[in-house]
């Protein structure tokens, strides 16, 4: 059976370092005075003040893919298809038409890295299970960004299925919409014997 991806809350936008640094202040206040979980957004986005040069466009290895056929190609086509004509996100607005996204090593490792995670230690989180954030695993994986974006999904059989169900979330849809965003990067790892789902999708996107 497949399963949806988290719908993402409102708000995930990208945010000034200050507004970042004021988040992650107030979060450490509510684990200091509660203890247990809490619920998780299926996307991501940040932002802070210092930018980087560019990375190169393609990593030496290519996404794990769960097996699919023309997988990168796929995906590019179909996001920058919606891209380029623009479109509704729902209650995360309207997008006019973009820049294509290019195809980015270090995203598809930080998306790689994600997915096997999750995979091997059957969870579904922006989170990893040691603590680390999307802007943290992207910014290990080589990527020094302004701006990012990370989607996640778990499931889905197929490419289009994933693009689908992204472009279906208002979160998730504003993410790959996004003008200031220009690199891509997307992993898709089956899961194990002891895993939830059958496979996880990790989508990070940024700005350098």
């Amino acid at each position: 059976m497949t399963r949806r991806s988290p719908i993402s809350p409102a708000g995930d936008l990208p945010r000034t370092l200050a507004t970042v640094l004021l988040a992650l202040a107030a979060a450490l206040l509510l684990l200091l005075s509660a203890c247990g979980g809490g619920g998780d957004s299926g996307a991501s986005t940040a932002a802070s003040s210092d930018g980087g040069a560019p990375v190169a466009a393609n990593g030496a290895n290519p996404a794990p893919s769960c097996g699919l056929t023309g997988f990168e190609n796929e995906l590019l086509q179909r996001v920058n298809a919606r891209r380029a004509s623009g479109g509704s996100c729902g209650a995360r607005g309207s997008f006019s038409p973009t820049a294509a996204l290019q195809w980015n090593g270090a995203l598809t490792q930080a998306a790689a890295a994600h997915s096997q995670d999750m995979a091997a230690l059957n969870y579904f989180s922006h989170t990893s299970a040691d603590g680390r954030t999307p802007d943290q695993r992207i910014s290990a994986a080589g990527y020094p960004w302004r701006a990012y974006g990370e989607n996640i999904a778990a499931g889905y059989a197929t490419v289009q299925a994933a693009v689908d169900a992204w472009l279906a979330s208002d979160g998730h849809c504003a993410n790959i919409m996004n003008p200031g965003l220009r690199d891509i990067g997307v992993a898709c790892v089956p899961g194990t014997g002891a895993s939830t789902y059958s496979n996880y999708w990790t989508m990070d996107l940024g700005a350098p």
